[in-house]
């Protein structure tokens, strides 16, 4: 199995029947123009999401972003995972010290060393005044090149160690800014640890290339969005795997 246009489609539809099931009477989702329509809708919706996520940046550093943003996603409640989900996971990225913030908001996990930090999901009056407060992490240079990277999940507290599960995150970064980036993991990321895909103690080795073309699955998560180059096709930003190789 490597990544195709109709693999894409397949699985883009299956993440909006997934979350919003009564999108499947908005015609066929497997074809590129009935899931264009149904993306259309959405984005309309995400402009007054019901349930948001807000990530507090300080700074970044990917790798450890990636361990905190795991572990924020474990401890979210069944109940507000099932209306985030409706709403595709959405999160709002903001430039902001956490510990500056302490005093006047209250964070659901801040990251071990305090670079982020996050409100929710809840509803999105919730966080209204904390979003009027800071700027966006628009973060617009490009996703930086870097070497295979390996990243801990923390096991669950007064758990016992069991083997580490091993995962690879596979990172598109042609054309890709760092604040593009961040959305499109932040997606795959949370996703996979509520659908039980990621877990505590399992260990992720990330693989930063241009592109995902020629990633051989099977696939056990994949993030999807229009591509850069061609509105009329789908490119695989981020892609889970459970071993890496590449169809040459």
């Amino acid at each position: 199995m490597i990544i195709s246009q109709d693999l894409l489609r397949a699985e883009a539809a299956r993440r909006l029947r997934d979350a919003r099931p009564e999108l499947a009477a908005h015609g066929d989702l497997l074809s590129m123009g009935g899931l264009t329509a149904a993306r259309q809708e959405l984005a309309r919706a995400a402009e007054e999401p019901r349930t948001l996520t807000v990530c507090v940046l300080r700074s970044l550093d990917l790798p450890a972003w990636i361990r905190a943003t795991c572990v924020f996603a474990q401890r979210v409640a069944p109940s507000a995972a099932a209306a985030w989900r409706r709403d595709f996971t959405r999160t709002v990225f903001l430039a902001g010290n956490p510990e500056n913030l302490a005093e006047r908001f209250t964070f659901s996990h801040v990251a071990d060393d305090g670079s982020a930090a996050w409100c929710g999901p809840a509803p999105a009056e919730d966080s209204a005044a904390l979003r009027r407060l800071l700027k966006l992490f628009t973060a617009p240079a490009g996703l930086p090149a870097a070497p295979p990277t390996v990243v801990d999940l923390p096991p669950a507290p007064g758990s016992e160690r069991a083997p580490a599960r091993q995962h690879a995150l596979h990172v598109a970064t042609a054309g890709v800014t760092l604040g593009t980036g961040l959305v499109h993991l932040n997606h795959l990321l949370c996703e996979a640890v509520l659908d039980g895909t990621l877990a505590s103690g399992d260990r992720l080795t990330i693989r930063q290339v241009p592109s995902l073309a020629g990633l051989e699955g099977p696939f056990t998560g994949l993030r999807i969005d229009t591509s850069v180059r061609d509105p009329d096709r789908l490119q695989a930003y981020a892609a889970l795997t459970t071993r890496a190789t590449y169809r040459s």
